[in-house]
């Protein structure tokens, strides 16, 4: 018998199973109720059970069906059952509804859904208008199948025997999911993640400072690259025992790193200010957590994270079409995102496609270190395909620079950045200086068309969850402007304050600033000038 090539996840399970079978190599915790662990071999059996299932199904090598579920472990008994049967999975956001999960569903042309309950009725709304959907399998409580579609219950899947099956998937090459981006901007691209790409992501362990003995943990979504990679896939290879909780919670993050003996977990920038709003407690420091793998720590609070918590930042970028960039503990300095790895090369380059000096903004752009282009695929467009890696290197559509050492630094998404009265707005700066304010338990900045009608000019938005919903929040924003009138740059104080319950985050905890853009616009008794409620001055 041939040696398994573990680039495949099937692979790598039954390798497991076999080598050793019982270790709880995952751990689903969700605070109201016992966790759920899985062990290799349960990951084998259940996902032959999965695969046998879609057999039944006539779901087969190539075909697609989407997975719409929080972090449960059968969304990885699913993953490991794609991948026996070489099927395709479609992970989505279970919070999504309507004409976005329409889009998803009928653009990636599945032929069934894997869901939790609670996202059945979202499924049921736009079934009549899928026409290849054939079937929903549900965790949790059924309830009623949608018009024309076979509905079984993920549970007596799980139940039955297991069946002998075969691996059908033998090249690394084969797609293995399709991950649509946030669709922030227009409709979300499906990105195909074949094998390799998944596996090759598994052997990150030493870049990304990872120990045997370490404990990952997450709260971000496994329909997301960054819990399915840094986390999820890391943790099968070396194995981590790994930690997930059914979605992330600021307030129970510290708690949980506690009780689990964490010794590691996974931030993005757009959780890290909601984290660092929180009250500050006495124990912040006391807990089993050696570094945290960031992705957008802001250079304002690096330092202060670091010491309030007792961590240390290992800083990386990157994107799921690829790319990346790490910044090692305790190497290069401050705020930087770190320098590519050996297998790649990175340039920073003007609009010309030239290179620019040390210190000179340009897009971020990458090559594989043979010379070779990087493989980027949208499922259905080769359009974009096209445009997203040109002249052999993949174009990130980010600016930022270089030290003189070659550190590279982020500094905005082409098209996003916050010019004001001449200035580039550092929204870090603001972000930390609010955060810091017990009146304050979200924040996010962003930039709006300039009142001034200035070509290229934005003001200057801070979207703010206040701490006390019930508040005074005339005397609140009041206090906030005084607060910031103090502390930044005047260009840097905000022009408009924004009273939102919450910030509206993406699957990966990215705020999603069309939304809003789309409050702002609609609804000035929540925004607030130096001068007053927006609102009351319009009066």
């Amino acid at each position: 018998m041939s040696e398994r090539n573990e680039l495949i996840l099937a692979n790598l399970i039954a390798n497991r199973a076999e080598s050793d079978p019982d270790r709880d190599v995952l751990t689903f915790e969700h605070g109201d109720g016992p966790d759920e662990v899985r062990t290799y071999r349960q990951l084998w059996d259940n996902g032959c059970r999965i695969a046998g299932a879609l057999g039944e199904e006539g779901i087969g090598k190539g075909d697609f069906f989407a997975i719409l579920m929080q972090n449960h472990p059968e969304f990885v008994d699913v993953m490991v059952g794609a991948s026996i049967s070489g099927a395709v999975f479609v992970p989505i956001d279970p919070r999504t509804r309507g004409e976005k999960l329409l889009y998803m569903l009928r653009h990636s042309g599945c032929k069934g859904v894997v869901c939790a309950d609670y996202s059945l009725p979202a499924v049921r709304d736009v079934a009549a208008q899928l026409p290849n959907l054939r079937w929903v399998w549900v965790l949790g409580e059924a309830g009623e199948a949608p018009a024309g579609l076979r509905l079984r219950s993920l549970a007596v899947i799980q139940e039955g025997p297991v069946p002998a099956v075969e691996i059908a998937v033998s090249d690394p090459a084969e797609p293995m999911e399709i991950m649509y981006t946030s669709g922030t901007t227009g409709d979300p691209k499906g990105v195909v993640i074949r094998h390799a790409r998944w596996g090759g992501v598994a052997n990150w362990n030493a870049l990304l400072g990872y120990r045997a003995d370490d404990r990952p943990y997450t709260g971000l979504s496994l329909t997301h690259g960054n819990a399915q990679l840094v986390t999820l896939a890391c943790s099968l290879k070396l194995g981590m025992r790994a930690v997930f909780s059914r979605r992330f919670t600021k307030s129970r993050l510290w708690d949980i790193a506690r009780k689990y003996g964490c010794t590691t977990f996974t931030l993005l920038g757009g959780m890290t200010t909601a984290i660092y709003s929180e009250p500050p407690r006495p124990d912040d420091a006391d807990n089993p957590v050696r570094f945290v793998i960031s992705a957008g720590m802001p250079a304002g609070i690096w330092e202060d994270f670091e010491r309030r918590f007792g961590v240390q930042i290992l800083e990386f970028y990157g994107a799921v079409e690829g790319g990346l960039t790490i910044k090692p503990i305790g190497e290069g300095p401050i705020g930087s995102i770190g320098k590519a790895p050996p297998f790649l090369k990175l340039r920073l380059v003007d609009e010309y496609g030239a290179d620019v000096p040390p210190g000179t903004q340009g897009e971020i752009i990458f090559q594989l270190a043979d010379g070779s282009s990087p493989l980027v695929d949208y499922l259905h467009n080769p359009e974009a395909s096209g445009k997203k890696v040109h002249g052999g290197w993949m174009r990130m559509g980010d600016i930022g620079h270089q030290d003189e050492n070659g550190w590279l630094f982020f500094d905005f998404r082409a098209g996003g950045a916050i010019r004001h009265n001449g200035d580039f707005i550092n929204p870090a700066a603001v972000e930390k200086l609010l955060a810091e304010s017990p009146l304050v338990a979200d924040v996010f900045v962003y930039g709006v068309k300039a009142a001034s009608g200035a070509p290229g000019e934005k003001d200057v938005v801070a979207a703010v969850v206040p701490t006390d919903p019930r508040g005074d929040a005339g005397s609140t924003a009041a206090a906030l402007f005084a607060l910031c009138r103090a502390g930044l740059e005047p260009n840097f104080v905000p022009t408009y304050l924004q009273w939102v319950d919450e910030i509206p985050k993406t699957a990966s905890e990215k705020p999603i600033e069309r939304f809003l853009l789309e409050a702002f616009g609609a609804d000035g008794a929540h925004i607030f000038t130096a001068a007053g409620r927006q609102s009351d001055r319009a009066a």
